[in-house]
């Protein structure tokens, strides 16, 4: 599969490097803003640098991987689509629940393929568990709890065009969520501060939040976000159920243990997405690949990113009017 990369920024040379490395596929084409960042990656990755334009009018381009910046997302969709190419996406479509769904009804008229990309369904312990879920390792799911939690803030200029906490940051966990529980939330509740940096909150944005899902059937889901963890990048997952509990922890630096008079110590957690979750954005581009050779809708599809944005949103507004949302 003959692959044009979008975007050769930090999530861009993780598909890139990603797609390199396989063998059934190559980077033929790579499209920056900043032209030496596209030349750097190409030399990296054996590609050339084109236009963006260009990548989608070549015939020698099958899938493109759109790592550009979340405004261009959904206008690249819609000429990938067009164009003809398989598309991969990196999350969201769009900041706009609206425009995702005018976006969506272009994929669909011209039968185009397209996944987005929330990796962490596809990290081998979170696959695993929700794998087991299903085959009724726990019965009927009752609670999920899912922690998530970054070792730093952003800088306060991101927060503005990333649409926030619940948009950015917490919309993985809300598709996480879904993907547990098996069933769709009806309401939500949230609740949120800026506890880890001032400026935030000054900005409209909050750096610390809890929110509930419910379903229909009584599910519950809770998710816990921060801006801030001294002691790494907090990644973890518990789904109790009418048989038992299943539990994925966090992955730490190496798993040497010391024990002595003061106790156990271990390593710190891995500090950074990027090393947390290298294994899942190579099953991802893996799952990727098939359903596109075969045809086939890749999941998650862009239903999955308009309901991930629709609790996003329901979430933002939870917490604007301290206020449970229910879902229509």
């Amino acid at each position: 599969m003959r692959f044009g990369i979008i975007g050769a920024g930090r999530i861009g040379k993780i598909h890139a490097s990603n797609v390199a490395a396989r063998k059934d596929c190559e980077v033929r084409l790579i499209a920056d803003a900043d032209r030496s960042a596209a030349q750097s990656l190409a030399e990296a990755t054996g590609g050339r640098v084109a236009e963006i334009d260009a990548i989608l009018a070549s015939n020698e381009i099958d899938a493109v991987a759109i790592c550009a910046p979340t405004d261009m997302h959904a206008d690249l969709i819609e000429k990938a689509a067009r164009a003809k190419k398989a598309i991969f996406c990196e999350k969201p479509v769009d900041l706009d629940a609206n425009r995702v769904r005018a976006c969506l009804e272009v994929v669909a008229a011209t039968g185009a393929i397209l996944m987005v990309g929330f990796n962490r369904r596809f990290d081998p312990n979170f696959a695993s568990l929700q794998q087991r879920i299903r085959d009724g390792a726990i019965g009927a799911v009752e609670i999920v709890q899912i922690t998530s939690r970054d070792p730093s803030p952003p800088p306060v200029s991101y927060i503005s065009r990333s649409g926030g906490l619940f948009r950015d940051m917490m919309i993985h966990d809300f598709d996480m969520a879904r993907f547990l529980l098996g069933e769709e939330p009806v309401a939500v509740s949230a609740m949120g501060s800026a506890l880890v940096d001032k400026a935030i909150g000054e900005a409209g944005d909050v750096d610390t939040a809890v929110v509930i899902l419910e379903t229909k059937s009584g599910k519950v889901a809770q998710i816990s976000n921060s801006r801030r963890a001294t002691y790494g990048y907090d990644q973890r997952i518990e789904a109790h159920g009418s048989k038992g509990m299943l539990r994925a922890d966090n992955i730490r630096e190496t798993s040497v243990e010391f024990a002595g008079a003061q106790g156990f110590a271990s390593d710190k957690v891995l500090n950074f997405f990027l090393e947390r979750y290298a294994a899942a954005y190579r099953d991802e581009l893996d799952a990727f690949v098939k359903a596109a050779s075969a045809g086939v809708a890749p999941r998650p599809n862009g239903e999955d990113g308009l309901r991930a944005n629709l609790l996003a949103d329901a979430a933002n507004l939870s917490w604007r009017t301290k206020q449970r949302v229910a879902l229509g």
